[in-house]
């Protein structure tokens, strides 16, 4: 049976989502955060984040600036998980690619683009990958979209970047339905951390309410499909790992 999600936020913003690409780079330094995450002292690090909603930072922000206007006062860039990773380090530099909605077949398509030109001024150092609950909603294979999540890693070191690989978060509006389709993607996007040898970031463990599993806990998401300000903080903060460069 079809999914779709439930994403009324998506809906006001569906008519330029085709529009948004790689955005402005977010997280200006700042002299708070909570985390752990590290660059290289007195290097700059081009981060490209790569992925759907979840990366573009929704239902506050957005990659692209038609959209941000549509989104209008509400409009806040710490609803982004970039944001808080900045803040935590200030050697790193962000380059949203998120665009609401999109399966991981979609967001392959635009990994080259992304990551720039590598190597130049203009390339990127990181490449993280995000993306996967929209095949979910879709009605696509789990087995495929992991197909394409490990390509995308997998092009990503050809390219020569530290690559990481994320979690599917908990998504509340398709629970319990959608759990089992998550929880499996989940434990094919660790099969390709191990495989591959990339970071994996915990982040539906970091999100999932205990006393409710399949679910973002109440105070870490804003309308049950993302993240709240405070669960965007967590991914950019505790659950955020800077993959090594390799050398």
């Amino acid at each position: 049976m079809r999914r779709h999600l439930p994403l009324p936020v998506l809906l006001t913003v569906a008519c330029v989502a085709c529009l948004a690409g790689c955005g402005d780079s977010a997280g200006a330094p700042a002299a708070t955060g909570d985390g752990d995450a590290t660059g290289i002292e007195g290097e700059r690090t081009l981060v490209a984040a790569l992925g759907d909603s979840i990366t573009a930072g929704t239902p506050l922000w957005a990659a692209d600036e038609a959209t941000r206007a549509q989104i209008g006062p509400a409009l806040d860039e710490r609803s982004q998980y970039e944001y808080w990773a900045a803040q935590v380090d200030p050697s790193l530099e962000f380059r949203n690619c998120g665009i609401n909605g999109e399966r991981t077949d979609q967001i392959a398509l635009r990994l080259d683009g992304c990551v720039g030109d590598v190597g130049g001024a203009d390339g990127a150092d990181v490449l993280i990958v995000q993306g996967g609950i929209n095949d979910i909603a879709q009605g696509r294979p789990v087995k495929d979209a992991a197909a394409d999540l490990r390509a995308m890693v997998e092009r990503g070191k050809e390219l020569g970047l530290a690559v990481a690989i994320v979690e599917l978060l908990p998504w509340n509006n398709g629970h319990p339905g959608a759990d089992a389709e998550i929880e499996e993607l989940n434990r094919l996007i660790h099969g390709i951390g191990e495989d591959e040898d990339v970071p994996v970031m915990p982040w539906h463990a970091a999100l999932e309410d205990p006393d409710e599993p399949g679910t973002m806990r109440d105070d870490l998401t804003i309308e049950g499909d993302h993240p709240s300000i405070a669960g965007y903080r967590i991914l950019g903060t505790r659950a955020f790992e800077l993959p090594k460069r390799r050398g």
